[in-house]
């Protein structure tokens, strides 16, 4: 029997082409440019949360609407919360854990 043929792309093909058209050199700049702040969301995300940006969201968002949260992480909630979404956003557009990018504690 001869095997389907695909007629378009899945998501995964989409995703790799957009991070095969990435200059090398926008992850290391990415990177350069991330601020103690990001550095340490980066390690706390890796070692309290999985490797995963939502279950650390979710706290910060639980603390500023005062509901249970399981990190107390600095003042800076709304700070934290815009430097994860932006880090994610990064992310998702280039294929990357910037985990994977960024030497931790």
């Amino acid at each position: 029997m001869a095997e389907p043929t695909r007629t378009s792309k899945d998501s995964e093909d989409v995703k790799a082409e957009e991070v095969a058209r990435t200059p090398p050199s926008a992850l290391t700049d990415y990177v350069n440019r991330l601020s103690a702040e990001h550095r340490m969301l980066i390690a706390l995300k890796v070692q309290l949360y999985g490797g995963s940006w939502e279950p650390m969201l979710d706290d910060l968002r639980n603390r500023l609407a005062g509901q249970p949260y399981i990190f107390k992480l600095a003042n800076r909630i709304q700070d934290d919360i815009e430097r994860i979404e932006e880090m994610k956003r990064f992310e998702s557009k280039h294929g990357v854990d910037l985990a994977d990018h960024v030497e931790l504690p």
